[in-house]
């Protein structure tokens, strides 16, 4: 049994134990009918003296480590049940804030085509709506499959819709903006159809731009998927 030292939904927050060992949690935000809810997708104890939650890691004995890798994360699936990443754990990622009535929505033509050609090897697409970028992704969850599915055969997973900016922004998206920061070490993402390349090991290797296409990302994702399965621990 565990009490939440503050922190709360989609933020690191440092976890005391009733019997008094203290580690630094990844605490996940899930809607549900009945409002936000929290779950602690990852939990590491360390030395009580030397406990603190920042920057997406923890400080131990004066040493900084890191404290989440991609593997760490559970978004919503569309249907809002629980997707762990760490299914795809040794495979390589592109994660991409989508939108339906964007310019750049041919992208998921491309998507898929990539992922058509390297899904036997390791690549896994994730698409995750978003409407915080001129409102062009109003839809539900059944809406926004069905226009995938019709409009662009998409076979890859679309999960449900976030925010990745601001204070809502869902945890997963907060974490790989601090790993891979955009022009000039901004965080924020600008547009819809910013892709992240996560590899094997869960590191996040890139941060692609939205105007930047699929097609361009192949030899980044070829080069992805030849590196040796080295699973973050």
């Amino acid at each position: 049994m565990f009490i939440l030292i503050p922190g709360g939904c989609g933020r690191r927050a440092t976890l005391r134990s009733i019997g008094g060992v203290s580690g630094a949690a990844v605490i996940m935000r899930r809607r549900d009918r009945v409002g936000p809810s929290c779950r602690i997708a990852a939990w590491a104890p360390v030395p009580r003296r030397a406990t603190s939650a920042r920057n997406g890691g923890v400080a131990s004995g004066g040493a900084w480590r890191p404290m989440a890798s991609v593997f760490d994360f559970v978004p919503d699936a569309a249907d809002g049940t629980p997707h762990p990443l760490a299914q795809y754990r040794g495979r390589v990622m592109l994660i991409v804030n989508t939108a339906s009535r964007c310019g750049f929505t041919p992208q998921y033509e491309d998507l898929e085509a990539l992922w058509r050609r390297h899904r036997e090897a390791g690549l896994v697409v994730l698409a995750l709506p978003c409407n915080q970028f001129g409102a062009q992704e109003p839809g539900d969850a059944e809406e926004i499959a069905r226009f995938c599915r019709l409009t662009y055969e998409v076979g890859f997973p679309v999960l449900a819709k976030v925010a990745v900016n601001g204070p809502g922004a869902d945890p997963l998206f907060a974490h790989l903006k601090r790993a891979r920061p955009g022009l000039l070490g901004t965080e924020a993402i600008k547009w819809n159809f910013t892709k992240f390349l996560v590899g094997r090991d869960g590191r996040v290797i890139g941060r692609y731009a939205p105007r930047i296409r699929p097609r361009d990302l192949e030899a980044a994702v070829v080069t992805a998927l030849a590196e040796a399965t080295a699973p973050a621990g």
